[in-house]
């Protein structure tokens, strides 16, 4: 009589393995059971089921054709389901796929390129595309997985970790030449005489000129003869290391020049402290490549300034 209650996909299991192994005995000890079990369990199956499965005698087990006609279908089921768990199993330990970043340009310096460069020699599988772009674009409408962004430009839905140093500075910088000849500036103010190299976003912005001292903070927007994009900042820290002007752009990029001699710090007590480039993605299951970076940023050290 058929039995309502649906096998599990244990017996059935157990049923191909015995047909497998054409024995109760043989199948048991591959699986690690007692052959009472094995043969509790065919009884159950076919209990279940309505019709016998196996035809047994002192020498052998054979299927029935019932048996071989449920064999026949349940193999290849039960090898795709092997190969899928080994599948995942192997893709908790091995990362591969694409890992693609929509960043602004600004971590390309200095922040972002030590840590793609750790990312690949951990994950040899992995490709990596960064798209960079400093206008406020959808991320995920790009088909990136992820974004770097400065924390007053992320939406509100995200989730964000730091990345790269904690805090960062806004420094106003010129070569010495520069300085000889036109004098130091006293005051933020005092700025919009001089001549400046300005950056300019794709959005067609210029960077601000931000300054803060004791809780005064003030905006300049000097005049230039010299605006360049910020793709090409670079040239414009050279143009400035000419003599071509004050520059205000971040500490970071400038540090090495302020290091050398080639640029002098304009302003000191007035650069203004802000947080930080954050990588934010999505609040859902995300792909592998994407976590493992997540992982590697998370184990980096931060620096504070």
């Amino acid at each position: 009589m058929k039995n309502n209650r649906e096998p599990s996909l244990d017996d059935l299991a157990v049923f191909l393995a015995v047909c497998d192994a054409k024995g109760f005995r043989a199948a048991a000890k591959r699986l690690g059971l007692a052959p009472s079990n094995v043969s509790d369990t065919i009884t159950r199956l076919e209990k279940q089921l309505g019709l016998p499965l196996l035809t047994r005698n002192t020498r052998s087990v054979t299927p029935t054709e019932a048996g071989r006609e449920l064999e026949g279908r349940l193999s290849p089921l039960l090898s795709q389901t092997r190969a899928a768990l080994q599948e995942i199993s192997t893709a908790s330990t091995s990362v591969t796929g694409l890992l693609k970043l929509n960043v602004a340009g600004s971590v390309m310096v200095d922040i972002l390129p030590p840590l793609i460069d750790r990312f690949l020699a951990a994950h040899p599988a992995v490709r990596v595309e960064l798209v960079v772009d400093d206008r406020l674009t959808d991320t995920i409408a790009q088909g990136c997985a992820a974004g770097i962004r400065y924390p007053e430009h992320l939406a509100k839905d995200m989730i964000a970790v730091p990345i790269g140093p904690r805090y960062q500075e806004l420094a106003l910088a010129a070569a010495p030449s520069y300085l000889h000849a036109h004098g130091y500036p006293a005051h933020p103010r005092d700025v919009m005489a001089h001549q400046c190299v300005r950056l300019r976003f794709a959005s067609g912005a210029l960077t601000a000129w931000d300054f803060e001292r004791d809780g005064e903070k003030i905006t300049v927007d000097p005049a230039s003869r010299l605006i360049i994009g910020v793709d090409a900042a670079a040239a414009g820290i050279e143009l400035a290391r000419a003599g071509h002007g004050l520059i205000c752009t971040f500490r970071n990029w400038l540090d090495p020049y302020f290091e050398n001699g080639s640029l002098e710090p304009v302003l000191p007590t007035w650069w203004q402290r802000f947080d930080g480039p954050k990588l934010y993605f999505p609040s859902r299951r995300m792909p592998a490549p994407l976590r493992a970076f997540i992982d590697l940023v998370a184990a980096s050290p931060v620096a504070e300034d």
